[in-house]
């Protein structure tokens, strides 16, 4: 591998989109740190981390920047939402259907402009459930700081950061697939998720410190706990690359024939075929629809329970505000 970079490295063409890539991705980084204003970040992170479930999950597939709300906070779900839903209406709409199969070039420019657009009225919609759930929070734990401004001012200007964050990491995208080494949504998908490397070693060590001083109500980690994750980080890492790499070989035999004087084929060969063709894909398609359960369950009727006389009733009838907001993102 090494070797392979190196030798990468020496032609100036690689080497120019390989420049290009790793500034790409500096940029994606800054930005994935700067936070939106009028936001405490600090009391976000706290909170976000200690609710846990689909946030957690929202996270790692986003990085840091969502628990600190980010200007990258929503990273690439909106256009990997959007594309997932053109490619479903593709089927469903003849027009569209027409236009893939039959458009040509000119066709998929028109596809891949009418998916930008989509992905910004995804981000429109996350952008307004994000906002909506930290303001449903911030009665408890304080994190909204207008300094003084209206109130729906200061909903227009985070929601929009958020709106042009997703829409600017999208373009930045495409940049790194057009004039870099290709896969820009892979790739950028893939660095918001080593992002949380840092923080995950930095856990680790603490809790083997913790274990190692007898500290008691805080994260403990054995010496050996920490040998097996690695292990085991190491064991899925090389078990994906053995999969993704590996291929079935149909072999397909050529029959011989006979031309003048001289007999031609006779020659064996085989076809490839890709044990894991769908890729990642399944894993990040069901993204958009992991939001949808909570807030559905709260708006089915629930079977009631009699209280005693004279208590009043611990159930509420109205949804949490975060579980409504969150089915924006569906």
């Amino acid at each position: 591998m090494i070797e392979t970079i190196r030798n990468a490295w020496k032609i100036p063409e690689l080497r120019k989109k390989i420049l290009f890539t790793v500034f790409a991705l500096l940029v994606f980084r800054l930005g994935s740190v700067v936070p939106v204003p009028f936001i405490d970040s600090d009391a976000l992170s706290q909170t976000m981390n200690s609710m846990g479930g689909i946030f957690s999950l929202l996270g790692a597939m986003n990085g840091t920047a969502f628990s600190i709300a980010a200007v990258f906070a929503l990273g690439v779900q909106p256009y990997i939402n959007s594309s997932i839903i053109i490619q479903l209406l593709t089927v469903a709409i003849p027009a569209l259907e027409r236009l893939q199969k039959e458009g040509g070039e000119e066709g998929r420019k028109k596809i891949a402009a009418i998916t930008r657009y989509v992905t910004v009225a995804i981000g429109l919609l996350q952008g307004f459930g994000y906002y909506t759930l930290i303001r449903s929070y911030d009665a408890t734990t304080p994190m909204l700081d207008t300094a003084g401004l209206p109130g729906w001012w200061a909903a227009i200007v985070i929601i929009l950061c958020f709106t042009a964050g997703s829409a600017f990491v999208m373009w930045l995208g495409e940049q790194i697939t057009e004039f870099g080494i290709g896969n820009g949504i892979s790739i950028i998908l893939f660095a918001g998720i080593l992002s949380r490397v840092p923080s995950a070693v930095r856990t680790m060590y603490r809790g083997i410190r913790n274990n190692m001083d007898g500290v008691t109500g805080q994260f403990n980690l054995p010496w050996w706990g920490a040998i097996l994750i690695v292990i085991g980080v190491l064991a899925i890492v090389v078990l994906i690359v053995f999969i993704q790499n590996s291929e079935r070989r149909i072999p397909v035999q050529y029959a011989k024939r006979v031309v003048g004087r001289k007999m031609y084929g006779g020659q064996s060969s085989h076809i490839p075929l890709k044990v894991n063709m769908s890729g990642g894909m399944p894993i990040i398609s069901p993204r958009p629809l992991l939001p949808c359960p909570p807030p559905s369950a709260c708006l089915c009727p629930r079977p009631s329970r009699r209280a005693p006389a004279g208590t009043p009733s611990s159930r509420s009838s109205t949804p949490p505000a975060s579980s409504i907001s969150w089915c924006t993102s569906c």
